[in-house]
């Protein structure tokens, strides 16, 4: 069972997945949290997180900080994703083992894996074969971040380990119109076009590509259940198991927003991997399993853009 009575440092509470984080621990009756945000710490320099966890002190810490976006984002900026993600990873879990914290829980992604990796995705597969070039940056960062949970838990037996979840979505989502994932990017577009009354909304690539989503306060409850275990698994997948293409992900943003109008492909732009499922098996084993439908978590992020995101 998760320790209620501990001092939690959430590292990133307000991006989209450290504020579901916040919220699930509050559910579970957790009030000791810790926050800081950018303007007040920046984690990419040594000294000062290193400072800022000698001065508070936390039982256990959650690394959920990253510069975070989609494909054009990694692509257009590869050396700040590298950069700002290794130096945010090492300073925190250095800062952690040099004050005694408890525990960490290093969070990743899936693009970790390889791209042409076998489906589903289980957790073996890592470093086996090459990254898919468009975000291979943050993939090596988010690799660099694990595995130094996996030497810490291993050389000095601290009790970090890390988690790997599926394409995320939900409440405090990015809707920047260029800089955002596919998700919160299509709910913009499609939303405007139907604003603008228009005829057709084009996509990127040719809408055959599977991808597997999940709500990011599902995400933030099957963490806290990793965290309440006793011996977790230094690496675990977090998914919902099944995957859509993007046609039809199109399609599902297109009826929830209202927008009755033609979808169209642009097969000239980049798909991406063919096929990213990850194998969520391993944490359904220690009890865990998702609980929120594409379709509720579309209509949920959809309200969050309506409030927050225009």
């Amino acid at each position: 069972m998760l320790a209620s009575d501990k001092k939690y440092y959430i590292a990133g509470h307000r991006g989209m997945v450290g504020g579901a984080l916040v919220r699930a621990l509050r559910r579970r009756g957790c009030e000791n949290i810790v926050t800081a945000g950018s303007g007040k710490l920046d984690l990419r320099d040594q000294s000062a997180a290193s400072e800022f966890v000698a001065e508070q002190r936390p039982d256990c810490m959650v690394v959920a900080a990253a510069k975070v976006g989609g494909i054009i984002a990694n692509s257009t900026y590869p050396a700040e994703f590298l950069y700002d993600n290794l130096m945010i990873a090492s300073n925190l879990i250095h800062a952690a083992y040099q004050n005694k914290v408890e525990r960490v829980l290093f969070l990743g992604s899936s693009c970790i894996y390889p791209k042409m990796a076998e489906q589903p995705i289980k957790e073996e597969y890592l470093l086996t074969s090459p990254l898919e070039p468009t975000n291979e940056a943050y993939a090596i960062a988010k690799i660099a971040g694990l595995k130094l949970c996996e030497f810490y838990r291993q050389q000095h037996g601290c009790l970090f380990h890390s988690a790997m979840p599926c394409n995320l979505y939900g409440i405090g989502d990015n809707y920047h119109p260029k800089n955002s994932h596919v998700i919160p990017g299509l709910i913009r577009r499609f939303h405007e076009s139907v604003e603008a009354e228009a005829s057709s909304v084009t996509i990127w690539g040719t809408g055959s590509p599977l991808r597997e989503f999940l709500f990011a306060d599902d995400l933030a409850d099957g963490c806290l259940h990793l965290m309440g275990l006793d011996d977790p698994p230094s690496l675990v997948n977090i998914g919902v198991g099944s995957d859509v293409s993007i046609w039809k992900l199109a399609k599902l943003i297109a009826e929830t927003v209202g927008f009755d109008g033609k979808i169209l492909t642009d097969p000239s732009k980049p798909d991406g991997t063919p096929r990213k499922l990850m194998d969520s098996s391993l944490i359904q084993s220690l009890g865990w399993d998702a609980a929120t439908s594409l379709e509720e978590g579309l209509k949920l992020a959809y309200q969050d853009f309506l409030e927050n995101g225009i």
